[in-house]
């Protein structure tokens, strides 16, 4: 068994579908088939009624901002690297809510309720089995309805 890097999530065969899909630049929730709520982060069941049966659904990617912090000093790698980066916590579009990292916008613009996309970055190091696609959130752009399919940095 070889060790994740601390920054990287551990994927087992039910988290698969998940991370695969991010790499392909969608986001999965899960939706349960007894009570019809979504729900966030993956669990093998669902949170509000127990319920055993809920299946992977593509979200649309659209969020709203809920609240965010700005990091100015962490000393874990790698997110010592990243400062200042902006943690955040989002209410989907779906109903969950998410923690996250808010990318490509300025601190003085952040705002709640602000209209957010989905977009997706690339973890870890390219060539080696610990390279994993997290979501993370940027700007909507005027007009746009759907994720941001490119990566960022």
């Amino acid at each position: 068994m070889t060790a994740t890097p601390a920054n990287l999530p551990d994927i087992d065969a039910f988290t698969r579908p998940y991370w695969d899909a991010a790499a392909e630049g969608r986001l999965l929730l899960r939706r349960c088939a007894a009570c019809d709520r979504v729900h966030h982060y993956p669990r093998e069941f669902c949170p509000h009624c127990w319920s055993e049966d809920a299946r992977w659904e593509e979200a649309s990617g659209r969020a709203t901002l809920y609240t965010w912090s700005v990091v100015h000093r962490n000393d874990l790698p790698p997110f010592g690297e990243r400062v200042p980066y902006v943690a955040a916590v989002v209410d989907l579009a779906e109903g969950p809510r998410m923690m996250t990292e808010v990318v490509d916008v300025a601190e003085d613009d952040l705002r709640i309720g602000m209209q957010l996309r989905v977009a997706f970055r690339r973890e870890g190091a390219e060539g080696s089995a610990g390279v994993v696609t997290v979501p993370v959130f940027t700007a909507a752009a005027a007009g746009s309805s759907g994720p941001a399919r490119e990566a960022v940095a």
